[in-house]
């Protein structure tokens, strides 16, 4: 399979791009604005320095042949990367964003979109991507941080969801379920966040 992981320098990219070339024989592309600096070519990565907020043209060539693309940028273009993500046709879309963008955390509601100003660009990347003809995954995440990858509840759309914090381990987890099965989830946004 060929993965093209954006944001693949961050601390996410990092972590997920460890765990498939450990545990996987996918092939990956590795994408973010200095991904050539970070990441030596080879047979299973292929390394692209691409700005995906405004290089539309060379996003489209990166994703080419993708059979899963992994969206792990956040910030305030994210509506735009999520528009030009769409407009690449990917066959399979895992895109993270963050546990609040319905109003849907119950223990920390300040954290829900009518009362956080910075949810707006990850609640508008949402809605242009459910509004999509793309076979997608929305990942709503809270606060990351290392922990165990059993240590998790999905929770999906239309549910409350009771904590906001998200281990790395169990995001990671989840991905690898829905590269080895790609129907799972499709079209669906889920939350991981930790048990109580």
């Amino acid at each position: 399979m060929n993965i093209a992981i954006l944001g693949a320098t961050g601390n996410f990219g990092i972590a997920l791009t460890s765990k498939l070339l450990a545990y996987t024989d996918h092939n990956l592309t590795l994408i973010s604005r200095n991904a050539g600096n970070k990441f030596e070519d080879n047979y299973r990565i292929k390394s692209k320095s691409i700005d995906a907020s405004n290089n539309i043209r060379d996003l489209n060539k990166a994703l080419e042949n993708q059979d899963l693309v992994y969206c792990a940028i956040s910030g305030d273009f994210i509506p735009v990367i999520a528009d030009n993500i769409i407009n690449c046709h990917p066959k399979r879309l895992i895109f993270m964003a963050t546990v609040g963008i319905y109003n849907e955390l119950e223990n920390a509601s300040h954290l829900n979109v009518d009362n956080e100003q910075l949810q707006i660009p990850n609640q508008y990347a949402v809605d242009l991507i459910e509004n999509s003809d793309v076979d997608y995954t929305i990942f709503r995440l809270g606060l990351m941080d290392y922990g165990d990858e059993d240590d998790y509840v999905i929770t999906k759309k239309g549910e409350s969801v009771k904590t906001h914090n998200t281990t790395v381990e169990s995001v990671i987890k989840i991905a690898l379920e829905i590269i080895d099965n790609p129907e799972l989830y499709s079209r669906e946004s889920i939350s991981i966040t930790k048990k109580e």
